[in-house]
């Protein structure tokens, strides 16, 4: 069997709205943008500079981490403020995540109540269930746009990237207007503003305000609802799993002081909560197929001939529930994660965030953000399912561009 090496294509598109196999292209003018699913010298030009930056930003470091442990505090209060009210994880969860990046990228937070944050996290879930992984009629029989724009969802596309796109360019224009060399290490668009400035007599340059917006609506597409949702799902499963919950509680009080804030470096500490946060991304996969891939060259993969450039997608849901590695994959034991010394093992075929160099740009924050606020929550409150409640939180997931839970209840209770 011969292996293809193969390379990421790009997966939206800006106005155009024409789909490419269970993806839409982003492009303009026949020209990929983005970081997320471009390849090539462009992939890498910038996908360095947004790595780059967000590393002198702070990505990874204290920074990030003192930022996740203000939007805590924050949603600890604000659970606090329900006093016992039942209340769907999911939808209070978003709002927190989405500060983080919101504030690496722009340089400032948005309040909880600002209409914008709100229209924000509308115009991403909606974009994200607005067609499943087979892209919908829309994918398969393409040439109907140009007939019934409306049902088959080319309209609908299109309206989603351009109130997107008007979103972010009122943020980028303020930022071009505020313009100083001393804010350049800010925040990402500051940096991104001086990198077209250096190169504004080069005529190939491809730093661009369109590039940039596409490049911000990779950074929340990829990161926003893929990380609360993984919390949403973590705080169901322990709702279920009563016993999962009291394991991790007594891991967590046994490290913690009860007003001492969590980080990432505690992960090493808690192993079996770090094997349950593993157990939830590989049980649910709720990101059902990796980043696109293109052939570089005709080769054979299982039989099956494929053509140079031909778009391979990888389903991940046959490797996280296979069962001749897992051996029970059906089962939610977060103990598979664990050898005899209760250290974190078996993970080469766990692969939520992708492998090698084309892996998530936002895996750090991700796992940042996953175990601090479920780390933070379980310090302060145990989880229950409301008294009387007629129906249980449900396993299986609502489909999408990524999966999700059905909306569920659960209790807060103070500790």
């Amino acid at each position: 069997m011969q292996y293809p090496a193969v390379r990421e294509v790009h997966s939206k598109e800006v106005f155009d709205g024409r789909p490419n196999n269970f993806f839409i292209r982003l492009r303009t003018m026949g020209t990929r943008l983005g970081v997320t699913c471009t390849d090539g010298p462009f992939w890498a030009e910038h996908r360095n500079f947004v790595t780059r930056h967000l590393r002198q930003a702070g990505y990874g470091k204290k920074p990030m981490q003192l930022q996740i442990q203000n939007e805590l505090n924050e949603l600890i209060g604000i659970i606090r403020d329900l006093k016992d009210q039942p209340v769907w994880p999911g939808s209070i969860l978003p709002t927190s995540v989405i500060n983080v990046l919101w504030t690496f990228t722009t340089g400032s937070r948005i309040a909880r109540d600002d209409e914008r944050l709100t229209r924000l996290l509308s115009l991403l879930q909606n974009r994200s269930k607005a067609f499943d992984m087979s892209g919908g009629i829309l994918s398969q029989l393409p040439w109907l746009r140009h007939f019934a724009p409306e049902w088959t969802g080319y309209n609908l596309l299109k309206r989603f990237n351009k109130e997107l796109n008007d979103f972010f360019m009122i943020t980028i224009d303020k930022h071009h207007q505020q313009y100083t060399e001393d804010k350049c290490n800010d925040d990402l668009i500051y940096a991104y503003i001086r990198e077209m400035k250096n190169k504004q007599d080069d005529k190939s340059s491809t730093f661009t305000d369109l590039q940039l917006t596409m490049i911000i609506l990779d950074i929340f597409i990829a990161g926003s609802q893929t990380t609360s949702i993984t919390i949403d799902l973590a705080l169901m499963m322990l709702v279920l799993k009563p016993s999962i919950q009291n394991k991790i509680r007594e891991e967590v009080d046994a490290n913690f002081q009860p007003d001492e804030l969590p980080q990432q470096t505690d992960r090493t500490n808690l192993p079996y909560t770090e094997a349950f946060l593993l157990e939830v991304q590989r049980y649910f996969h709720i990101v059902p197929v990796s980043g696109p891939r293109r052939a570089l060259e005709d080769c054979t993969l299982g039989g099956f001939r494929i053509p140079k450039n031909t778009t391979v997608l990888m389903g991940l849901r046959t490797v996280h529930m296979d069962p001749e590695h897992w051996g029970d994959p059906e089962e939610f034991r977060p103990e598979r994660f664990l050898d005899t010394d209760y250290n974190i093992t078996n993970i080469e075929r766990l692969m939520p965030f992708g492998l090698a160099r084309r892996r998530c740009l936002g895996e750090a924050l991700a796992r940042a953000c996953m175990f601090t606020f479920l780390v933070g929550l379980i310090q302060k409150f145990s989880f229950r399912i409301p008294e009387n409640s007629l129906e249980k939180p449900c396993l299986k997931l609502l489909p999408g561009i990524t999966s999700s839970p059905k909306p569920y209840k659960i209790v807060f209770v103070p500790r």
